[in-house]
């Protein structure tokens, strides 16, 4: 028998998975002879992973499985458990592999959680600067090292005042290039290589817009709770509700600066 989310319970549990995460791969940040896969070496393409997303993701299945061993699970480096169930873990151990591999700190832990199908609750952790920024029907908030402050999305009406994020401007091709360099064009500033950094900047309120391409279910599912319930709105460049499978998304602080955007990038909608 289903019943409604206890989401305090489920948020000090996500915090705890965080942590496990932050444990796992912190300590490996940094780390010189650390070394990398990579995953798509047969393509002649390069998508690294290395020991702290395997790490990471290994110590949240185990609490997982420990504690909610009814849950299922989705990970990006380990595969789907129970992915039918009622209440469903999404997760990208470190998010911004290529981030983590040159020592810069903007690679995340994305900790996400479904019911019945819909992202509810999620986590966006940065441990190296200490952050947690989490989102739930409780509300958004930035746990930090000292304090604890909530999330709200900031006021931006037109898109000539928008601070934007994406993270890298070459990952879109063909006619999302033309439809990105169009928006771009429309826009006070830009910034890249920020991976699901540059979304929870949209919920802090210190950037306007962030879009990606090619998302998959474990890069996005944590974001949308944080950014929603801070204010924000999050859809795909059809305006519609981000799938199960991501693809193309943008994420604004008010579905009004969302429409704006999407006048540039609908042509290039898949």
């Amino acid at each position: 028998m289903s019943s409604e989310p206890n989401f305090a319970t489920l948020e000090r549990f996500a915090l705890d998975l965080a942590a496990a995460a932050a444990m796992a791969s912190l300590p490996l940040f940094r780390l010189r002879g650390l070394g990398e896969d990579n995953k798509l070496a047969h393509l002649s393409r390069f998508d690294p992973v290395t020991e702290a997303d395997k790490g990471a993701e290994r110590a949240i299945r185990a609490l997982i499985n420990q504690t909610f061993p009814e849950h299922g699970i989705i990970g990006e480096e380990y595969g789907e458990e129970h992915p039918g169930a009622e209440y469903v873990w999404v997760l990208d151990p470190v998010d911004g592999t290529r981030a983590f591999i040159s020592g810069l700190p903007l690679w995340t832990n994305l900790i996400g959680l479904r019911h019945k199908g819909r992202p509810v609750l999620g986590v966006i952790g940065q441990p190296y600067l200490g952050e947690v920024f989490i989102g739930s029907p409780l509300g958004s908030r930035l746990i930090g090292r000292h304090e604890e402050t909530p999330l709200r999305v900031r006021p931006c009406a037109a898109l000539n005042d928008a601070v934007i994020g994406t993270t890298d401007p070459n990952l879109f091709q063909g006619v999302e290039a033309r439809a990105y360099t169009d928006l771009l064009d429309a826009v006070k500033l830009a910034r890249y290589g920020c991976d699901a950094y540059a979304f929870a900047m949209v919920a802090m309120g210190t950037m306007d817009i962030a879009l990606e391409t090619g998302l998959k279910c474990w890069d996005i599912e944590a974001i949308i709770p944080v950014i929603e319930n801070a204010g924000g709105c999050v859809t795909d460049w059809r305006g519609n509700p981000v799938g199960q499978d991501g693809g193309q998304v943008i994420a604004a602080g008010s579905r009004a600066l969302i429409d704006q955007a999407l006048a540039h990038l609908s042509p290039a909608a898949s």
